[in-house]
């Protein structure tokens, strides 16, 4: 690796740490000196560092961090985007857990590192002097095109005690002109005027001089160094399932025909009524190349069907299915391959119906998670399960993922690696259920299991912004057509789905 120390926003030293020798300086800008030095020194790790922390720099980690190309790390005491952005990034990249190596494209000037083969990929991007702006600017650009970036706060040994400067309400805005449709800088203004009693017009006219940045190179996810013969793990499959037999079974033959079988096939077998017997008689007259561990009970509901699966997990890995996949003999050997090669938590497959395509084209840091489609190491089942607070609601998978990546695990979505899903006829929530809610005269906006999910999942400033996003969409489909009268309603209807959210909050404690 080759470390640029910096200070006051200038280079000081250059230190090649593989030959253990000082390079010359030879340009004070610190972007410009790693791009420089990322055309000298080809397949090289480049680390930015302050100087003040030169001493706590973390060399070891760096070096084991990049077993893959398309990497960028960062870590410091706060971030230089402030937290308004939330106003207008709605994905789990903002709400960063400081304490283990989380996606997301806030990046810190004050540590971190990047596979000189990717920095070069920038290299026709136009970038500022500020580098905390330059470094934010090159993560956000490059994650939708497949550059993984994290917070990582292993590259640094002890605390830090200088906190990142943060950017001004100038700044922020033309970050939002750059990386954002234009829209975006009018909503957030908007926000800061409803939200904080701000007016910003100048720096929202002043961002209007800039225009949008473009980035359309592909950064492919490719190993750093060769891998030897890979031994594939073992991996169990769980499947909760409610009243369609052939297609369980069908999955079951698809399981079956599989290059690398699995160890054991968890199926929870949900059915209300009371006496009822299983219709899964096919599970025991028939023989299957695997474990078959079968449960039959008669509580609904997916998040609970799911908990009790996960904990009857024993592998190392963990294949989270439907009962109406559809997938061809190769997915599980196809899937841990990569997982192994790339050193990756968790793979979210590419999960489309009949006559849809997939738009992606290469693998990238994914917003969400599949619930029944994505296969995980079984480490993490230990600090995560399915909130069974959002049965028969919303946004239990979107949870699930934000779990995932409190406890360290990134989500990564492979487009190629497809499941079809046959989305059968009888599927969705197939049993009754009567929210509590239901009865009231004012009824919640949103739905309180949404609304939980936010409150939980995002940061205040991305909560705001669904605000003020949903007050201005639902204006248009509702019958309240006086803009005063239909204010007044709707925050009554925000209100009430925040005491209904509130009441789920405590009970899940």
């Amino acid at each position: 690796m080759i470390i640029v120390y910096h200070h006051n926003n200038k280079v000081a030293s250059i230190f090649d740490h593989q030959l253990q020798e000082d390079i010359l300086v030879e340009e004070n800008h610190i972007l410009k000196t790693l791009m420089h030095l990322a055309t000298l020194h080809n397949n090289r790790i480049l680390v930015w560092c302050r100087l003040d922390c030169k001493e706590q720099l973390n060399h070891v980690v760096i070096s084991n961090s990049f077993k893959i190309k398309n990497i960028m790390l960062s870590y410091g005491k706060g971030f230089y985007i402030p937290e308004a952005i939330g106003y207008v990034e709605d994905s789990p990249f903002i709400k960063v857990n400081p304490s283990v190596k989380y996606g997301t494209f806030l990046m810190s000037s004050t540590v971190g590192a990047i596979h000189s083969e990717t920095l070069l990929k920038f290299r026709r991007c136009n970038f500022p002097n500020d580098f905390a702006f330059a470094l934010n600017s090159i993560a956000k650009l490059g994650m939708p095109h497949g550059l993984f970036c994290y917070s990582e706060p292993k590259l640094i040994l002890s605390t830090i005690e200088t906190v990142e400067k943060r950017a001004g309400v100038y700044t922020l805005f033309r970050f939002v002109k750059q990386h954002y449709r234009a829209r975006w800088v009018f909503l957030l203004a908007l926000n800061f005027w409803w939200h904080e009693s701000k007016v910003t017009l100048l720096p929202l006219l002043n961002s209007l001089l800039y225009k949008r940045r473009s980035f359309n190179t592909a950064i492919n996810l490719e190993a750093n160094v060769e891998c030897e013969t890979i031994e594939l793990p073992s991996i169990d499959v769980i499947i909760p399932t409610i009243g369609r037999p052939n297609y369980l079974k069908n999955v079951l033959k698809d399981l079956t025909g599989q290059t690398h079988l699995p160890n054991k096939v968890i199926i929870v077998e949900q059915n209300p009524e009371e006496g009822s017997k299983t219709s899964l008689d096919f599970i025991y007259s028939e023989s299957w190349p695997y474990k078959v561990d079968h449960h039959f009970i008669h509580q609904t509901g997916v998040c609970n069907a799911r908990n009790i699966a996960l904990q009857q997990v024993v592998s190392e890995f963990v294949y989270l299915a439907d009962d109406d996949n559809k997938f061809d003999e190769g997915l599980i050997e196809t899937v841990l391959i990569k997982m192994l090669k790339f050193d990756l938590d968790v793979i979210s497959m590419s999960y489309l119906q009949k006559n849809e395509r997939e738009k992606r084209k290469f693998p990238l840091q994914w917003g969400t998670f599949g619930a029944g489609s994505s296969v995980l190491k079984s480490k993490f089942l230990a600090n995560v399960s399915f909130n069974e607070v959002l049965e028969f609601g919303y946004g239990e998978d979107v949870d699930f993922g934000m779990q995932l990546r409190n406890v360290g695990a990134d989500i990564i979505y492979f487009p190629s690696i497809q499941i079809l899903h046959l989305k059968a006829p009888i599927g969705g929530f197939r049993t009754t259920f009567k929210q509590p809610w239901l009865e009231d005269k004012i009824q919640p906006k949103p739905t309180p299991t949404v609304m939980f999910n936010r409150m939980t999942n995002t940061s205040e400033k991305q909560l705001l912004g669904y605000k003020t996003i949903l007050c201005l969409n639902y204006y248009f489909s509702q019958e309240i057509k006086n803009p005063i009268r239909y204010y007044k309603f709707f925050i009554k209807e925000w209100n009430q789905s925040v005491f209904w959210a509130n009441k789920l909050k405590n009970s899940n404690t």
